[in-house]
């Protein structure tokens, strides 16, 4: 089998201006030939390209091998994480064995800034996760500068290789069944993250999802994402989500989930069991909404058991500690909302009977019904302003 790699020389890419002028390098999924921007064109063997690739990324300067992005021999998907930091919760994965920390960092929002935006409290967010003990990051290119920011983070540090990046493909196509929009969006997304290959590639909203799953399980064979799943976070999508974990095509889903809205409990969740498919859990605190309704009431004398001392606590353990979620992201731009995240990495998980517990108790509170009313980030919305909320106040002021 033969690979195909393009060296083009030019300016920076993007907003890494730090790389200006050096060599773009980057697998190309589905091509059988090395290619040049100068006339020179050469074909390698495999196993010989993977050996001159090393030399080729030493040469210009790239942290990453390109012998990182190929499969195992057959395909087979092996574990890269077999131990975690002591005393967190951790979780396996079905399909490779791999054994994460219950709690991830999401990104959407709170990692999405303007250009030339004071983002230091992010890299504290990310720097206090990365040091309790998790390794879950979840992203996407629909994210903004997230992606960016992201990839800025953990290269700094030198820890992108050992965390557990999952990553997201949202296109469609010039017609059907065209992957020219989706390998632009994967070799983007290799660039700001500087990752030659993923832990898991997902199917972003189930956009084009018939092509999606099947391209992205392409991408699985040829060594570029060792997983592939789809994602979601309204519960109108349930039903969809369940059906492609029951069709044995996926290795993850990832859907919306709280103690305030349950859905995805008799569908989706219930499916994942069935097949052994992971899970990604995404607004598990409903986008600030718990805690908007929960308002200032005290915690019951209950969650001392278990060494719950917030609700932001309260609310990522009853998640968590589903049978089914594999993972429970949470996202934060405040260093301090972050400590307070992590702590539900430690301490009792609630069993069936106390989940049921915990939930028949927040649902007496007043107004805790009223949650799918209020908006996203209600006392945020100023707060978070990048790409995303620029372009959606832009889109509001033309209408």
């Amino acid at each position: 089998m033969k690979v195909s790699l393009q060296v083009q020389a030019g300016a920076c890419y993007r907003c890494r201006c730090r790389y200006a002028r050096r060599l773009q390098i980057y697998p190309m999924p589905g091509a059988s030939t090395v290619q040049l921007s100068s006339p020179i064109s050469l074909s390698f063997g495999r196993r010989r390209f993977l050996r001159q690739s090393i030399g080729i990324g030493a040469a210009a300067g790239l942290p990453w091998g390109l012998a990182d992005a190929q499969p195992m021999p057959g395909g087979t998907v092996v574990p890269r994480f077999t131990t975690a930091a002591p005393g967190i919760l951790t979780k396996r994965v079905e399909r490779t064995g791999d054994v994460l920390p219950a709690l991830g960092l999401g990104t959407f929002l709170t990692f999405d800034l303007l250009p030339g935006a004071p983002r230091s409290h992010l890299a504290e967010v990310a720097r206090r996760y990365w040091d309790a003990g998790v390794r879950v990051l979840d992203t996407s290119p629909l994210y903004g500068s997230a992606e960016t920011t992201v990839g800025d983070f953990v290269n700094a540090t030198g820890n992108s290789d050992q965390l557990f990046i999952a990553n997201k493909l949202w296109v469609t196509g010039e017609f059907l069944a065209d992957e020219g929009h989706a390998l632009k969006s994967l070799r983007e997304s290799q660039l700001r993250l500087w990752r030659s290959s993923f832990d898991v590639m997902q199917c972003h909203s189930l956009v084009n999802v018939d092509v999606a799953v099947p391209l992205m399980n392409i991408w699985k064979k040829e060594g570029f994402t060792r997983l592939v799943g789809v994602t979601h976070h309204e519960n109108d999508y349930h039903e969809v989500l369940a059906r492609w974990v029951q069709r044995n095509v996926v290795d993850f889903v990832q859907v919306n989930y709280s103690i305030a809205n349950r859905n995805a409990e008799r569908t989706v969740l219930a499916a994942a069991q069935q097949r052994g498919v992971s899970v990604l859990v995404n607004m598990a605190m409903e986008k600030g909404r718990l805690h908007k309704a929960i308002g200032h009431n005290p915690l019951p004398d209950f969650a001392r058991e278990l060494g719950i001392q917030s609700w932001a606590q309260y609310f990522l353990k009853f998640v968590m500690s589903h049978p089914a979620v594999t993972c429970c992201l949470s996202s934060t731009a405040n260093p301090d909302h972050a400590e307070d995240n992590l702590a539900a990495l430690r301490g009792p998980v609630p069993d069936a009977a106390m989940r049921e517990r915990m939930a028949r108790h927040v649902e007496g509170l007043p107004g805790f019904s009223q949650i799918a009313s209020l908006p996203w980030y209600p006392d945020k919305q100023q707060q978070y302003q990048g790409l995303i909320r620029r372009a959606q106040a832009a889109q509001r002021a033309r209408t």
